[in-house]
């Protein structure tokens, strides 16, 4: 029993691993395409938002796939954490770190990308 809860944190944090690997992918296209390309840098907090979402529900669904139930659970789980240590790191790196309308929307992205790609990957 308690070497299928290790199990379970096991896989979880490989899902938080996998979610941040994805997100600097992401944000190495975007920056190569903002600096070779016209893109204006009003654009920035929405692709990053962007990002941050399509990175955390392939995150969650592929680790949820591997659990055997409470995907929902277990995704929201993933994108909590993912955004919770982002937030950690942030305020770390950052000393003019504070929270406006992008943090939040960007909170309840990860939160929301984490559910759904719980339910996706606990039906497939």
């Amino acid at each position: 029993m308690e070497n299928i809860k290790q199990n379970k944190y096991i896989k979880l944090i490989i899902g938080v691993l996998l979610a941040m690997g994805i997100t600097l992918i992401g944000l190495l296209i975007y920056s190569a395409l903002l600096s070779c390309t016209n893109l204006s840098e009003k654009t920035v907090p929405i692709v990053i938002i962007a990002i941050l979402f399509v990175s955390i529900l392939i995150s969650s669904t592929i680790t949820v796939h591997k659990c055997s139930k409470n995907g929902m659970i277990n995704g929201g789980i993933i994108g909590g954490t993912y955004i919770l240590l982002l937030y950690i790191i942030s305020s770390v790196l950052n000393t003019g770190f504070n929270m406006n309308v992008y943090t939040i929307i960007m909170i309840i992205a990860g939160i929301i990308a984490g559910l759904i790609g719980g339910i996706i990957g606990i039906n497939t």
